[in-house]
């Protein structure tokens, strides 16, 4: 149960990967608006990238605009000479400026992507990417399948080995599955608050690994923020919510979703598991097709994260009971 599938590519991943957003440390829009998570100490987000290594992790997640391109330096330099032993993925669209660490728009065409792919490869210090991930999840769907044809040549050339598309809309991904053969993912939002049946039914129709982003709900799974007397400081993307950010609200858990952690929180932890376990495992046991990527900053992060490797799945009474608990809401 350590190990997974990455959809219909064949390729063999731990069954949890490590999210390498947040240390990508800061990136600013134009507007001021935090995408990043803070600073990071970039040489514990090295230690954290070793310790996960050593707890069993093969498959990590980046993206080209993660810090302007930091996320991608940190994450080539902590894998150093074990690139043949891990699954890299990383995403495109997004456009940035790297020195000043600014947001700058989307680009979801052809061109910038084979550009942009250049620059991951470089940056990442590797010749070939396992994962190339379209970022622009409300992209219509026909300017999304005009970039099919250029992946599937880019597997060809040996440049990458599979691709996929990070958005929540099943239709849409069900359309790129259905246009390439070496399709292999789709990543969407996906924790036991924000549960997407449609979605998963996607994943097994058309074989693909579901790559799980926000599996803790952007931290509020972890129960660290939980009645917190201190805000998120401003420089984090959850300091200052964009709309899309529901589980904060300005530094704060939001009080709707703080209420369903505590509705959750004793069936997902009646086994001995912290919160945090309790909620990766949930999706774990949601679907085989499940690949949830908790983002790290520390080694202790790492470790609890990745503990949840030796402990599997959620049990079925537990899900059970939590499917009770939210079956209500849903």
């Amino acid at each position: 149960m350590t190990t997974r599938k990455l959809g219909r590519s064949g390729i063999e991943v731990s069954a949890l990967g490590l999210g390498c957003w947040a240390i990508g440390g800061p990136l600013w829009g134009e507007d001021g608006q935090p995408y990043g998570w803070g600073e990071v100490d970039d040489d514990e987000s090295v230690r954290a990238v070793h310790r996960a290594l050593d707890l069993g992790v093969t498959f990590f997640d980046t993206a080209s605009n993660y810090g302007a391109g930091h996320s991608e330096r940190v994450l080539g330099r902590a894998l150093g000479g074990r690139r043949d032993s891990v699954v890299v993925a990383s995403k495109f669209g997004n456009t940035f400026e790297e020195q000043t660490r600014l947001a700058t728009g989307a680009d979801g065409t052809p061109e910038y992507m084979l550009s942009c792919l250049d620059g991951v490869l470089d940056r990442l210090g590797t010749d070939y990417l396992d994962l190339y991930q379209l970022h622009l999840g409300h992209l219509p769907t026909e300017q999304a399948l005009e970039l099919v044809d250029p992946l599937e040549k880019l597997v060809a050339q040996g440049r990458i080995r599979a691709y996929g598309w990070s958005t929540d809309d099943p239709e849409r991904a069900a359309a790129f599955a259905e246009a390439g053969p070496n399709c292999a993912a789709v990543q969407y939002d996906h924790s036991v608050l924000n549960d997407n049946a449609a979605m998963v039914d996607v994943l097994a129709r058309y074989e693909l690994a579901g790559i799980n982003r926000g599996p803790l709900a952007m931290g509020l799974l972890t129960g660290k923020y939980h009645g917190a007397a201190g805000r998120i400081g401003g420089d984090d993307v959850r300091g200052k919510s964009p709309e899309w950010l529901q589980y904060f609200t300005d530094g704060v858990p939001t009080p709707q979703w703080a209420e369903l952690v505590d509705r959750v929180r004793q069936a997902l932890t009646a086994d001995g598991r912290t919160l945090t376990q309790g909620a990766l495992g949930w999706l774990l046991a949601r679907s085989p097709w499940t690949l949830p990527i908790p983002g790290v900053r520390t080694v202790a992060q790492a470790e609890e994260n990745f503990a949840t490797l030796a402990l599997g799945p959620l049990p079925e009474a537990a899900f059970a009971e939590v499917e009770s608990l939210l079956a209500e809401l849903r």
